[in-house]
Formats: C-alpha cells, sequence, structure tokens
C-alpha cells in the first residue's frame, strides 16, 4: 500500500470542507484566495530555482539540454514549457524537450501505469542519447513518481546534471537529485487535486527556468524577445515592433530592415544600431555569442 497520509498535496483544506455547499460566487473567491498563496510559496524556493536555471544556462553554453520529465499534469506543463520556447526564443526543438509518461497521446488521455514505471523513465531519456552535457529536471507535484525517479537515476548515471520539483517538502524524488526544488502550497482547495495549486506552483517554476535561462544565453535585449520566430502574421507584426522598440526607429525603417535580414528580428536590430548590412550584422552576432548588447561595445 503506498501511504500518502503524509504528503500536504493529500491532506484535506479546512478552509474547504463544505465546498459542495458553497454558491458560485464563494467558491471562487475562495479558489482566487487560496491560489494568491502560491507566488508566496514559491519565493521560498528562489535560492533553488536560482542554482537550477544556472545550471540550465551551463546546459546549453555546453551544447547540452534542458529536459523536463513528468506524469500527468506535471508531465503536460513541462511539455508544455517546452514547446512555448520554440516560437518565442528561436530555438530548435531539441534544445528544451518535454517528455510524458506515456509518450505523446498522454497529453490528452491517461496512460494506465505509465507514472508507476521506474524503467519507463530510463528508456526515455535512453531514446533521447541523453549525455552528460544534458540538465533534465523531473517533475512530480506529490514527490514520489516512480516514472521521474528512474529518470533522475539514469540521468546521474551518464553524468548528467539532475533537479527536482515537488510541491511537497522532504520529497523522495528530492534524494535523487543534484537540486532540489520543493514548494509548499498547503492542501489543495480540491482535496489531493494537484493541478490547482500545485500546478500553477509548476508552471510559475518552469517559466522562471526556462525564460532567464533564455536571458543567460542571449535571447533577450533590454526585456525584448529578439529571437522570436515570425510563424504567423500577428508574429510578423510583433517583429516590427521589437525592432521598433529596440532601435527606436520608424515603422518603414523597421519593415525594411526586417525584410532584409530574412525576417531574422536580432539581425535587424543590430543591423539598426550598428549601421552595416546583414553580412556584417552577423559576424558581429558570431563574436558577441548572440548578445545584441556586446555588439554595441
Amino acid at each position: 500500500m503506498i501511504d500518502l497520509s503524509t504528503l500536504t498535496t493529500e491532506r484535506r483544506n479546512t478552509e474547504t470542507f463544505n465546498l459542495d455547499q458553497m454558491s458560485v460566487e464563494e467558491a471562487l473567491s475562495k479558489m482566487n484566495q487560496e491560489d494568491q498563496g502560491v507566488a508566496t510559496a514559491v519565493s521560498l524556493a528562489l535560492p533553488e530555482i536560482e542554482a537550477v536555471t544556472t545550471a540550465a544556462i551551463t546546459a546549453f553554453n555546453k551544447g547540452g539540454r534542458l529536459i523536463y520529465m513528468g506524469a500527468g499534469t506535471s508531465g503536460r506543463l513541462g511539455v508544455l514549457d517546452a514547446a512555448e520556447c520554440v516560437p518565442t526564443f528561436g530555438v530548435p526543438a531539441t534544445q528544451v524537450i518535454g517528455l510524458i509518461a506515456g509518450g505523446d497521446k498522454a497529453m490528452t488521455l491517461a496512460v494506465e501505469g505509465a507514472e508507476d514505471s521506474l524503467t519507463l523513465g530510463q528508456q526515455d531519456l535512453v531514446d533521447l542519447d541523453l549525455t552528460d552535457k544534458d540538465l533534465v529536471v523531473g517533475i512530480a507535484a506529490s514527490g514520489r513518481t516512480p516514472y521521474v525517479i528512474g529518470g533522475l537515476d539514469y540521468a546521474k548515471s551518464v553524468g548528467a546534471t539532475t533537479a527536482s520539483l515537488s510541491c511537497n517538502l522532504s520529497a523522495e524524488i528530492s534524494d535523487h537529485a543534484d537540486i532540489a526544488i520543493e514548494v509548499d502550497c498547503g492542501p489543495e482547495f480540491l482535496t489531493g487535486s494537484t493541478r490547482l495549486k500545485s500546478g500553477t506552483a509548476q508552471k510559475l517554476i518552469l517559466n522562471m527556468i526556462s525564460t532567464v535561462s533564455m536571458i543567460g544565453i542571449g535571447k533577450v535585449y533590454h526585456n525584448l524577445m529578439v529571437d522570436v520566430k515570425p510563424t504567423n502574421k500577428k508574429l510578423v507584426e510583433r517583429s516590427k515592433r521589437i525592432i521598433m522598440q529596440a532601435t527606436e526607429c520608424e515603422y518603414g525603417v523597421a519593415e525594411a530592415t526586417f525584410e532584409a535580414a530574412n525576417q531574422d528580428v536580432k539581425l535587424a536590430i543590430v543591423m539598426i544600431l550598428t549601421n552595416c548590412n546583414a553580412e556584417t550584422g552577423r559576424e558581429k552576432l558570431a563574436k558577441a555569442n548572440g548578445f545584441v548588447g556586446k555588439t554595441l561595445d
């Protein structure tokens, strides 16, 4: 028998004992009130979040990858964060990867027994040809998911850096990671439903790790996402706005330079700021390791 009695995420919330008797307005107000404590709980783990983010930057600079792995909601959140890195920061889909127990079909339908397998997590990492350059972040609200534990143990065996993210203190997965992030958001609004406060906390933390690590490898200039990929009409216009904001140029200049740079936002910005052509701009960025600011030195 699995003992869940010690897990905060499984405890009943004394503030919602009469949840089924609340009006819609009362339930929504109480839920919102519960959610307000999540960011505060996350703030207590900032030192560990910083350590994981720094490890991600190190992995990227070595040519390694950031790999999230989890089951259920935890896995879905990892897949979501990884997928968003491609259009937001212009990285290849192979640089930030999300693994979910049971594979892609588990994104929409539960796969029986997948999260309970110690070997499945290992096999998913074997299939990715995991190396010692990579960072593996195991995500489990409960802190005990076998799929994640198996993956973390394998990652350690090949020399990869490992981190864990749990929403329970003294979590089991923490013992299997180099860096352990533990966030206690208190009992869920709906008992045991970790897609709620725990899921919110996980999303906040994954946002931090991916966004700040991308800043650390030159994907941002000021507070602008200069490596955005213009994959639709909205993003084409956003790209031009970013160029205008970064250089204080007029729309016509931004549009013309954007096209001259083959719709490469970062390159267009460097071309305008340093008054150079596309070829020279590419050389400047290469020397600056992709950091726009360093091309101005």
